[in-house]
């Protein structure tokens, strides 16, 4: 791999960080970890605190995050990104559902079943309307929703769901059977993400798509699904001709389950068809409606950005990247209850803030310019990060590499570091490098079905050809038992998507350390070079890196 240093400055400059480094982790395999920032655990408690409220976009928390974070990056010096302003403007459109009817479904004899929202299912609109309903739409069961011609699958084959309602199952074909030559076997691709199967839907002309919701392939129970898609939702604002259905929404498994059996079906027997080669979509002799209202207003959040001009390649950039934003607050019969969102994502967003800060004190900067961008409306879709890599501040061709932060480890320092999305790139080996010199391994994340690489921001530039380091710490935890493990694994479920998401005793501030060591080093490096990461062999992002006019030049550096 090329590693070309640029000037003696900035070689010895590099050198003197990569010492100090290598003493930090032989004092870390002694829990010793040197301190990253005298200012990220205060970051972490302004974000995480109750005067936040959530930090949803367009909420007075929301625009408290974003005076937040902008008023540290012009703290620390950074340089505003924008023409001189800290924000780029994203246009969102805010939907809220209000006064939900039962989905009722209506068999051919006239017998029914009532649904009830939040219970039994969940359902919302993207359409600027006042009323959206579905009446007496025809319910269609179309397998996994999939039409994935290099995989010689196509659930909507000689199907016409115009005006119906499809209703399909999570996740994608390969993870059910568990086949490595089906799809990528248990690890989930983008066909198996619930976006994709809505978008298919309104790509097939479908009135309706609901998602039946089973909790091991989709990596989430029904409370995240629940939390996460009532109250207010935001969509990109702005021209978008893209087709769009009426309804869309997702059915509770034991709800499923009583559809089925009024049709004359299991779930399960269904499942076992839908995986049949040459699956044919099956009609169910019932129709379904459901209205509800629509409120919507236009409104703007805002990614906040400032970046350290680069001292030789001011023109190429290394990309750090975490999304500000939470689910907010939500009123109860109890109260106020409040989504603080510590872990996610108040710890990473601190952490691209103290990584910031670290390179805006470099004296001289690094060669090539780093940026640090704290992404809104993450939880509403990736939709920060979808408007910057649709209106990059910097063109994504000249952006060498990043990584993304969404949630740091906060139990104790560990042995491994998952990566999501193992082998992607040759960024990689930047970052197998720098754990190396922590004494760490790097492992593939344990659970690829859950299709993490899909779920953050990073993946909004990944399709735009920029290679991303997406990675944490492992389970391997320094000096701790298995039931340690088994706690951690507990807490996190019972934390993520909750307002139990908040610091508490059990967080163990020297695992954060450790990994803001590992990913300001991947970045120094980088920034540090004239190498362009590649994609791997094989990668369907690949071509677009190589085939960029201002890589074109520079093909015996990739």
């Amino acid at each position: 791999m090329p590693d070309k240093i640029i000037t003696s400055r900035v070689l010895f400059l590099f050198s003197v960080f990569t010492l100090l480094f290598v003493v930090s982790c032989n004092r870390g395999q002694n829990h010793d970890i040197p301190h990253f920032s005298d200012h990220y655990r205060r970051f972490v408690e302004t974000l995480s605190s109750d005067v936040f409220e959530g930090r949803a976009p367009t909420t007075p928390g929301g625009r408290k995050t974003k005076a937040f974070i902008e008023a540290e990056f012009r703290r620390m010096g950074l340089k505003p990104a924008n023409n001189g302003s800290f924000r780029q403007a994203v246009p969102l459109i805010e939907i809220t559902g209000s006064s939900f009817t039962d989905l009722l479904v209506l068999d051919s004899i006239g017998r029914t079943i009532s649904l009830l929202y939040g219970t039994d299912m969940i359902v919302g609109s993207t359409l600027q309307q006042d009323t959206v309903s579905l009446d007496f739409s025809e319910l269609v069961f179309a397998g996994y929703g999939i039409v994935a011609p290099e995989y010689n699958w196509d659930d909507y084959a000689g199907l016409d769901v115009k005006g119906k309602t499809v209703l399909v199952l999570v996740n994608d074909p390969g993870f059910e059977l568990n086949d490595p030559a089906l799809f990528t076997g248990r690890a989930m691709t983008y066909y198996g993400r619930w976006t994709y199967k809505f978008e298919e839907a309104a790509r097939q002309g479908a009135a309706g798509v609901l998602i039946v919701h089973e909790t091991e392939p989709a990596s989430y129970g029904w409370d995240v699904v629940k939390n996460s898609w009532t109250g207010p939702q935001y969509y990109v604002g702005g021209k978008n001709n893209e087709p769009k259905v009426t309804v869309q929404g997702w059915i509770q498994k034991d709800a499923a389950d009583s559809l089925f059996a009024l049709a004359g079906y299991t779930l399960n027997e269904l499942r076992q068809k839908a995986l049949t080669s040459g699956f044919s979509a099956i009609s169910l002799g019932m129709e379904v409606s459901v209205s509800f209202r629509n409120k919507w207003k236009y409104a703007q959040s805002y990614n906040i950005a400032g970046y350290v001009e680069g001292s030789v390649y001011p023109d190429e950039f290394v990309i750090y990247m975490a999304h500000w934003d939470h689910l907010g607050k939500v009123e109860t019969a109890e109260g106020v209850e409040i989504y603080h969102g510590a872990i996610d994502n108040a710890t990473g967003t601190a952490a691209i803030m103290a990584i910031a800060e670290k390179f805006a004190a470099m004296d001289p900067p690094p060669a090539r310019s780093v940026l640090f961008i704290a992404l809104t409306a993450e939880e509403s879709g990736l939709i920060g990060s979808q408007y910057y890599a649709l209106n990059p501040l910097f063109p994504l061709e000249k952006t060498a590499g990043g990584v993304n932060i969404d949630g740091m480890n906060v139990y104790g320092p560990t042995w491994d570091v998952s990566v999501v999305g193992f082998g992607a790139s040759t960024l990689q080996n930047i970052l197998q490098k720098h754990a190396e010199v922590q004494d760490r391994k790097l492992v593939p994340e344990r659970f690829p079905e859950h299709g993490n690489f899909y779920r953050s921001d990073h993946f909004n530039l990944v399709k735009g050809g920029v290679p991303m380091i997406y990675a944490n710490s492992g389970n391997e935890f320094i000096g701790r038992t298995e039931r340690y493990r088994l706690m951690v694994e507990e807490d996190q479920k019972n934390r993520y998507h909750t307002p139990n998401d908040v610091i508490n005793n059990l967080w163990d501030w020297q695992g954060i350390d450790q990994n803001l060591w590992l990913f300001f080093n991947v970045g120094l490096e980088l920034a540090n070079t004239d190498y362009w990461p590649q994609w791997s062999e094989g990668s369907e992002f690949r071509t677009i890196r190589e085939t960029s006019d201002f890589l074109r030049g520079r093909k015996e550096e990739l």
